[in-house]
């Protein structure tokens, strides 16, 4: 049976995180995924630590932003070794430092690979995390997402599987070329055209229009270890995880 987690950057707006994680074990989560602003401060991480023990949840993997992972190396792996991370990703990358080349992305690939040594050296896996725009050609025919993974052969990748279908991507396609690396991915739903819109398009996990219970057949098939429920934006942060979880179970 699989494990399900829940990215906490889904209940941002739902504080407090003591809450949110008594809620999230009550409803059979067992991880959770951490992000930016949960380390802000190191008094921050302690709390997180003991919130995560007295819940019985979890923390085995986490997003870091590259500036973070390049140049703050001892701080990340304090929050890593704190709260227990096996697996690290690197979630995102701002318009303007995008590159606009096959080249381009191939040689950030390179710089994401470089970025992950001292974290493999410390017992790590460091993986990137994608938006939609990985997955749109570039002006040259490239598609950034290959060209990130040829220039870093060995990074995983945490695979958002609708933002890859809002780039107009095929996911079972990119899971047949990539999916030797997936080590996490997230479980997200899109919902009808036109809906949702005070969410942002985004739905409940079953409750939209991705064909998860066929991909979970698929991803079933590769190394993915942690699947984690996210949602961008929801209005009830309790309701998206109930009706995600439930819906979940029958993939």
């Amino acid at each position: 049976m699989t494990a399900f987690s829940y990215q906490l950057y889904s209940s941002r707006n739902f504080p407090p995180l003591a809450d949110t994680l008594t809620m999230l074990a009550d409803l059979g989560y067992e991880e959770v995924e951490g992000y930016g602003a949960l380390y802000a401060d190191s008094a921050l991480v302690g709390e997180l630590g003991t919130h995560l023990g007295a819940s019985g949840l979890t923390m085995p993997t986490g997003h870091f932003g590259l500036q973070m992972l390049e140049n703050d190396i001892d701080t990340v792996l304090s929050i890593a070794r704190d709260v227990g991370m096996q697996r690290i990703y690197c979630p995102h990358l701002a318009t303007e430092e995008r590159p606009v080349s096959g080249a381009g992305y191939e040689a950030f690939g390179r710089r994401l690979a470089e970025a992950a040594k001292p974290y493999r050296d410390a017992g790590l896996g460091l993986g990137w995390h994608n938006h939609d725009f990985e997955v749109r050609p570039t002006s040259d025919g490239a598609v950034p997402l290959d060209a990130i993974f040829a220039g870093g052969p060995d990074l995983e990748w945490e695979a958002d599987i609708a933002w890859v279908i809002v780039g107009g991507a095929d996911p079972l396609a990119l899971i047949d070329t990539h999916g030797g690396r997936i080590s996490a991915v997230h479980i997200k739903d899109i919902a009808p055209h036109g809906e949702a819109l005070d969410e942002d398009g985004w739905a409940d996990v079953g409750h939209g229009t991705v064909d998860w219970a066929g991909l979970m057949v698929r991803l079933r098939q590769t190394p993915c270890r942690h699947f984690i429920m996210e949602h961008d934006n929801p209005g009830d942060a309790t309701r998206f995880a109930r009706r995600s979880i439930e819906a979940a179970r029958s993939f």
